[in-house]
């Protein structure tokens, strides 16, 4: 069985824990996951903060450049996820590799949408723009029925707009999210996209520990 690991700050990480991923179809034991502890939890948003203001900073199009070349390397291994996902969650072959195929489209997509400045007044008193700004750090908690696609539509909305994510997928499916964590390790600024796996018993941690790093998106006004 391969071995998995957390995608934490950049680095490929063993849990502190490990749990089983049962094949549904078999009952048999896919591979061991890894499993957080909640200070991996911590460790993981931590990094998420750190890589944050860098992130946020980046222009737009260089955003988008980079998740477009997640979405490349996630076309260039669709079979191999796809395989994962059928094991873990018991989805016929053709569409484990059609969900993935679709989250490299979505993420295309999606991170091609823009954010564009909203005039909500503009008189001979002033001019009042609506300005989107990122929020900080994201907590993506994924369910286990449609994981990878549900990824496709958090993750770039969330980092196109200039946020980092730690993602957390479903106890029973976590194993074709870790390995994509894998294959985006070097794309990405380290901390930008963590992933982690937990026992279904750390989904709590992971939001108010987010919650805890999150910008308010604000209204810029400028008085003439």
């Amino acid at each position: 069985m391969s071995e998995f690991k957390f995608l934490i700050g950049g680095k490929l990480v063993a849990g502190d824990q490990t749990m089983d991923v049962i094949n549904p179809a078999t009952e048999e034991v896919v591979a061991k996951a890894p499993r957080a502890s909640a200070a991996q939890v911590n460790a993981a948003v931590a990094a998420a903060k750190a890589a944050f203001p860098a992130w946020a900073a980046k222009p737009v199009a260089e955003r988008r450049a980079l998740l477009h070349k997640v979405a490349d390397v996630i076309d260039a291994h669709a079979e191999e996820i796809g395989r994962l996902l059928t094991q873990e969650q018991g989805k016929p072959l053709m569409f484990a590799i059609g969900e993935t195929r679709n989250m490299a489209n979505d993420i295309r997509k999606l991170s091609s949408l823009e954010l564009p400045v909203k005039v909500l007044e503009d008189s001979p008193q002033r001019r009042v723009e609506q300005h989107r700004r990122p929020l900080g750090v994201v907590a993506a908690i994924i369910p286990w029925n449609f994981p990878i696609a549900l990824l496709g539509t958090k993750l770039p909305t969330a980092l196109a707009a200039g946020n980092t994510i730690v993602v957390k997928p479903a106890a029973t499916t976590p194993l074709a999210t870790l390995r994509i964590g894998e294959l985006i390790k070097d794309v990405l600024p380290p901390g930008v996209v963590n992933v982690i796996a937990d026992a279904n018993d750390l989904g709590d941690v992971s939001w108010r520990a987010s919650r805890l790093y999150a910008r308010k998106r604000s209204v810029v006004g400028d008085m003439r």
